[in-house]
């Protein structure tokens, strides 16, 4: 997909794009479809894996500042239900931290008005933004399971990080399906 820090999920039942064609725009992909794999691509956002083992229902999400703050995991995490999800798990994978992930005031101000558990301040006391802790406290009020990755990307220099190392970051691919 064609990541845009937006909130648009879609559903997706066979491969593809063909070469020739152009790779659909979202934030999130679903799919009940055996064998067809989702993945998701990040260097400082959260990937979030999503999968209902007794259904087959997978979801990949992209969730970086706007997702989160639109909400791009809940409307995933909806359409995959929506396919016949019921107990959903989520991975979630490396991603900057709220200790490093430093905005202005204002921006953290608009995104914590939206998802509070995202207010943070970073490890030397400027503005920041907890993305984790809102996803985390998303998942939960949707009751789903969490198994997450407790590494911060900007701290991590093994990680890619594009706060870092800017246009020089690679990127970290997150991949889900069913067999």
């Amino acid at each position: 997909m064609n990541q845009v820090h937006g909130d648009e999920v879609l559903l997706v039942d066979e491969p593809g794009p063909a070469p020739t064609e152009q790779v659909p725009t979202a934030d999130a992909l679903v799919t009940a479809t055996v064998g067809l794999g989702l993945m998701v691509r990040v260097a400082d956002c959260l990937p979030v894996l999503l999968a209902d083992t007794g259904s087959g229902v997978v979801g990949a999400v992209h969730a970086g500042r706007a997702g989160v703050a639109l909400g791009v995991v809940t409307r995933a995490v909806e359409r995959m239900r929506e396919q016949g999800a019921g107990e959903l798990h989520a991975w979630v994978g490396p991603h900057v931290c709220g200790r490093c992930y430093e905005v202005p005031e204002q921006m953290r101000e608009e995104v914590a008005a939206v998802v509070p558990q995202t207010w943070a301040e970073t490890s030397w006391g400027t503005p920041a933004l907890d993305l984790g802790a809102g996803v985390r406290a998303q998942l939960s009020a949707l009751g789903v399971g969490l198994t997450e990755v407790g590494r911060c990307t900007l701290e991590d220099p093994a990680l890619h990080s594009h706060r870092r190392d800017a246009a020089a970051s690679g990127r970290m691919a997150g991949l889900v399906w069913t067999s």
